[in-house]
């Protein structure tokens, strides 16, 4: 299975980066590569993934030099993957960062890609379809003490989060779907009502927020998080293969291995940590964390669940999965389980959701 790793590990910048990309299919992959850029001279950069929508966007839209054709929704994600690339050299040099400029960089840019106009048209069918999750973040420093601040910008069904230690993971978007209940998200799966595209009018998301350092910024396609049994788990899997590894590229490399042992789907992620004295220290922060998370939503599951756990402090390797009392009430139990999770995780983790359309009014 193709995958691709990337990380920067700098204390003396206070920066840590790493991004893991997964497709299923050599060669047909429609998440882009996630884009990942600092610029250290104006404290600021930007982070973003994007899944190209096969449903929307299978129709063939250009072909490749050996021959080959690739779909509008592989050229979508890429087409917008390079126009968020411009963009943001563009903000360095004071453009603002605002989601009608990223808008316009993308309308530009795909209206002058490659795409095959189809004979078959539809309200599901789009020219050069794609999502598009990333976090514009500026350091500044009022009154000598250093802040991060926040732009969300997002279309279709990627998500941004910020990760911290004391409140663990927090989503900063709201799906464009009709859908937004996290939970049941992941037990069905609503067309997006919002996406990237040439040949329709699309929106491109966003709110400000602001958080001190050190902070940990986060942008995935759903290949990452739409195939776990509970948003928690998510943050789980990022925890334990953290408290796994030994360094940023290792790190990078379990959590690729992870996501590839569970998705059915390609899979793009994105992570920025800054204000951390290097790997070792953004480890350790979150190392009562992950026993949190294990204690309340991991060693509870119901038993027969094939999923990893984290062990226990004084224990070495994963904890044991027994097999169940009664097999035929696994799913119930696992239903149940689901629900409870998600109750008792809800509140944290939607401390940032951005308000529904309708109440925005």
């Amino acid at each position: 299975m193709p995958q691709r790793i990337w990380c920067v590990d700098d204390d003396r910048m206070g920066l840590l980066a790493v991004s893991v990309w997964s497709e299923q299919v050599p060669g047909r992959g429609e998440d882009a590569e996630p884009f990942v850029a600092h610029h250290s001279e104006s404290n600021q950069g930007v982070l973003a993934v994007f899944d190209g929508s096969g449903g929307a966007g299978a129709a063939p839209a250009w072909q490749a030099s050996d021959g080959e054709y690739r779909t509008g929704a592989w050229v979508g994600a890429r087409v917008a993957r390079l126009a968020t690339d411009v963009w943001f050299h563009d903000v360095v040099d004071g453009e603002p960062a605002a989601p009608q400029t990223l808008h316009e960089y993308l309308r530009f840019f795909q209206e002058r890609a490659p795409q095959r106009r189809s004979k078959i048209s539809g309200t599901m069918r789009r020219q050069l379809p794609t999502t598009l999750a990333a976090v514009h973040y500026r350091l500044v420093n009022p009154q000598g003490q250093s802040q991060l601040e926040l732009r969300p910008l997002w279309a279709g069904d990627s998500r941004a989060y910020v990760l911290r230690p004391e409140s663990g993971l927090r989503v900063l978007t709201r799906d464009h779907t009709r859908e937004s209940d996290a939970l049941e998200l992941l037990r069905s799966d609503p067309p997006m009502t919002n996406l990237v595209c040439s040949d329709r009018d699309f929106e491109i998301d966003s709110q400000r927020l602001a958080y001190s350092l050190p902070c940990v910024l986060l942008v995935a396609t759903d290949g990452f998080f739409g195939y776990v049994h509970t948003p928690a788990d998510f943050e789980v899997m990022l925890l334990r293969t953290l408290a796994e590894a030994a360094s940023a590229d290792e790190w990078a490399d379990r959590i690729r291995r992870d996501v590839q042992s569970y998705t059915a789907d390609d899979a793009s992620l994105a992570v920025v940590a800054l204000g951390y004295r290097g790997f070792k220290d953004l480890r350790d922060r979150f190392a009562d964390r992950l026993e949190t998370l294990a204690d309340r939503y991991v060693r509870n599951r119901p038993r027969g669940m094939d999923l990893p756990c984290p062990p226990a402090r004084g224990e070495s390797g994963p904890g044991p999965v027994t097999a169940p009392e009664d097999p035929a009430d696994l799913p119930a139990r696992v239903r149940a389980w689901q629900d409870h999770t998600w109750h008792t995780y809800r509140a944290d983790y939607e401390t940032h959701l951005p308000p529904a359309p309708e109440e925005r009014l």
